[in-house]
């Protein structure tokens, strides 16, 4: 079992409970993750350092209707003989 390494941001503050010194920021899967010691505030950070929003549990997202296949027909005009230009 690996166990993982989490260390204390100084100056850091929470932007849940405003405190300062309660983040802890470890790597986990490849990405960055903080937390806070005091309110139990987490997130996942990218690779710039910005915070990767989760969705909502309660939201109900639906799923975008697929668009139906374009279908094309081809059309085939024939000249009216009586319609000739003078």
């Amino acid at each position: 079992m690996t166990h993982v390494k989490k260390r204390f941001i100084a100056g850091a503050v929470c932007p849940a409970c405003s405190k300062m010194d309660t983040i802890v920021m470890f790597e986990e899967d490849g990405a960055q993750h903080r937390e806070c010691v005091e309110c139990g505030f987490a997130d996942t950070l990218d690779e710039r350092g910005n915070s990767v929003p989760r969705e909502i549990p309660t939201r109900v997202t639906a799923a975008k209707p697929a668009k139906p296949a374009a279908t094309s027909h081809t059309v085939q005009f024939f000249p009216n003989p009586k319609l000739k230009k003078k």
